[in-house]
């Protein structure tokens, strides 16, 4: 039998060796994302000159000029204003927004009776936190418990007027109350319609199509400042006398039909992305038309469109502070309506202000995003084997 010389293969594995020196580590980083050609550099030294234009007096207006404390508007006025600032001064009145804080939350919700805000919140949060971690189960009924036991919990609790609480009239309500009832409702209703309405856009059954049609082309025709306009002012006139409705109820309604219709067209770009193929396996399997969509279309077209569906809710959530229109007052609508304090009155007030508003926004908008992109990532199985 004749032997083979077998010296040249390895008997043990090679250690790993580290990169070159030239693909690793921050000077390649720089090199690989801001420098890798003429054209990124020309960008990279622009976005950097910007960068030093803009940022050094923000962070001076925001932090290092800006009056912390204070029980008035001297504090954020100049010599010259009659204040305590030297002239010339310019900076944050954050002042301001620590005395008015509350009256943004709250609006003109009764101190005594704010436990029954913090209680619906807490419940909130201990209901959707469980919702959006894909680890914890049963999650048909938490959604059960979210979007149709927590609604009237909720709206009992708020209102009061049962159990011995104290009744509190929708008017009273303001601030970011306000605004997380609206872009809640709007959210969860919105999103069941839409769907429903996506799909009668693509029925078969022509009476269907046409009023799906009509009533998404006639709402998607209008700005929502109209459709809030006709139901604050214009819907009570065609009431019978002595019929009314809650002011914020019909703003709920507004918002909710008007954010259903968007949403519709959202799944409906989904439905329509799903291959015909998957319509007829579910056929081929003797679905229904409920079990077909329920089990093998709508999965897999939301998943299609989740950022379209997320970008709904954003645009949601920053619309309902049109709501100011009709006399409510929201998160911006309570902090405009607190200019008016002569207490406060300064030429920092209002900017600082509508800084605080907007960032509020950005947290909760940004908040949305990330969650989203998050879900896009994990539903992301079609690179999987």
């Amino acid at each position: 039998m004749q032997e083979h010389d077998l010296s040249f293969v390895r008997a043990e594995m090679a250690a790993s060796q580290p990169p070159p020196a030239s693909n690793h580590g921050l000077g390649s980083w720089l090199r690989k994302n801001l420098f890798a050609n003429p054209v990124d550099t020309i960008f990279t030294l622009i976005g950097i000159i910007l960068v030093l234009l803009i940022v050094p007096p923000i962070i001076q207006w925001a932090f290092i000029n800006a009056q912390w404390t204070g029980s008035d508007r001297s504090v954020c006025a100049t010599v010259a204003q009659g204040g305590v600032q030297p002239d010339g001064w310019r900076g944050a009145c954050w002042a301001f927004v620590d005395a008015k804080f509350k009256q943004f939350m709250f609006g003109r919700y009764p101190v005594d009776e704010r436990w029954r805000v913090y209680l619906t919140g807490a419940i909130f949060i201990s209901l959707l936190t469980p919702l959006l971690l894909p680890s914890v189960p049963r999650k048909g009924l938490n959604a059960l418990l979210l979007f149709v036991a927590f609604p009237i919990v909720g709206f009992f609790l708020l209102s009061g007027g049962i159990f011995g609480l104290t009744p509190v009239p929708t008017p009273l309500w303001g601030g970011l109350l306000v605004t997380l009832v609206l872009a809640y409702v709007g959210i969860a209703v919105s999103f069941p319609l839409g769907i429903l309405l996506a799909l009668g856009r693509r029925s078969k059954m022509p009476v269907v199509k046409l009023v799906c049609v009509v009533f998404i082309e006639t709402i998607r025709g209008v700005p929502l400042i109209t459709i809030l306009f006709m139901a604050s002012v214009m819907l009570p006139l065609f009431l019978p006398p002595g019929t009314s409705f809650d002011k914020l109820l019909r703003a709920l309604v507004g918002v909710a039909l008007f954010a259903s219709a968007y949403m519709a067209e959202v799944i409906r770009g989904g439905l329509q992305a799903i291959p015909k193929g998957q319509y007829e396996g579910a056929d081929a399997l003797g679905l229904s038309f409920w079990k077909k969509m329920n089990l093998v279309v709508l999965p897999q077209a939301i998943k299609l469109v989740i950022p379209g569906i997320v970008n709904t809710f954003i645009g949601l959530f920053k619309d309902t502070s049109l709501v100011y229109i009709i006399g409510m007052f929201d998160l911006l609508g309570a902090v405009r309506q607190n200019f008016s304090d002569a207490n406060w009155a300064s030429p920092q007030t209002p900017i600082t202000g509508l800084v605080f508003a907007g960032f509020v926004f950005w947290l909760f908008c940004f908040g949305m995003s990330r969650y989203s992109i998050f879900m896009e990532r994990r539903l992301d199985t079609g690179h999987k084997r």
